[in-house]
């Protein structure tokens, strides 16, 4: 339920803002989460704030491509390692990846589909919202936020970008799911490796396995932080207009840009 009191309770609302983010109702293209989908099963659902069941399908991801060394087996297939891909694999669980892959592309794009749907019966009944919430812990409120500095903290380390929309939970996750890619990767190991110009070391310092996760992980933090910022603007001009339109706008009377009132 809503934490705005109203005299009715409407049966739809555009957004809903707590403590630990704001979660928004918009309108998305179903192939682009879709794709996010089939990148990484999880990351369309994240876009669709559907979080959890996108934390379940991404911690699946993991869990099932560690056991069936899926990305080993990707990399050896683009080096030409036909023979080396088959060899890595682990055929017993193989039959558990595909159904949840398939799954995960198939009800992000369901989903997708509904909520745009309700994102329009929303959006025509313009119910108000809380857009300011206080407690013990966290303040949280509708602001306007500069898209490219969301990008810019997210290359930096991933979830930042998040934490600066106040998206709490998410920031948490990805940031902790980077630590521990970065660590069992031990990309860091491998980059230090790199700038001495020791190119052996930093080939076999790497785990290619866990190597693989990162940069879906990576350029999912860039494109969430700046399509959740753009969008966290809209809904704040939406908000304001609204706000306006009740306590200024006589009822029946309809204002255009460039008219006058008297």
């Amino acid at each position: 339920m809503n934490n705005f009191s109203e005299p009715y309770r409407a049966r739809r609302y555009l957004a809903f803002v707590s403590m630990f983010g704001t979660t928004l109702i918009h309108k998305r293209n179903p192939y682009t989460i879709g794709c996010w989908s089939m990148a990484f099963p999880g990351f369309g659902h994240l876009l669709l704030n559907k979080y959890i069941r996108g934390y379940l399908l991404v911690l699946w991801e993991i869990f099932i491509n560690q056991k069936i060394h899926l990305n080993l087996a990707i990399i050896y297939s683009f080096n030409g390692k036909f023979q080396a891909a088959r060899d890595v694999l682990d055929p017993r669980f193989m039959s558990l990846y595909i159904p949840v892959y398939l799954f995960a592309i198939w009800d992000s794009y369901r989903t997708t589909v509904d909520l745009n749907k309700v994102q329009v019966l929303a959006h025509r009944e313009n119910a108000r919202f809380s857009e300011f919430t206080i407690g013990a812990l966290e303040v949280n409120y509708l602001d306007k936020r500069k898209p490219w500095i969301s990008v810019i903290w997210s290359m930096g380390i991933p979830s930042i970008g998040q934490l600066y929309l106040h998206r709490i939970v998410l920031a948490t996750f990805i940031l902790l799911s980077t630590i521990v890619l970065v660590y069992e990767s031990r990309i860091i190991l491998a980059i230090h490796y790199l700038i001495l110009g020791d190119i052996g070391s930093s080939a076999k310092a790497v785990d290619a396995q866990w190597l693989l996760y990162f940069p879906s992980f990576y350029f999912f933090s860039l494109y969430d932080a700046y399509v959740s910022t753009v969008e966290n603007n809209k809904l704040f001009d939406h908000a304001l207009r609204s706000h306006l339109v009740r306590s200024y706008q006589p009822p029946g009377v309809t204002l255009t840009i460039g008219s006058k009132v008297d």
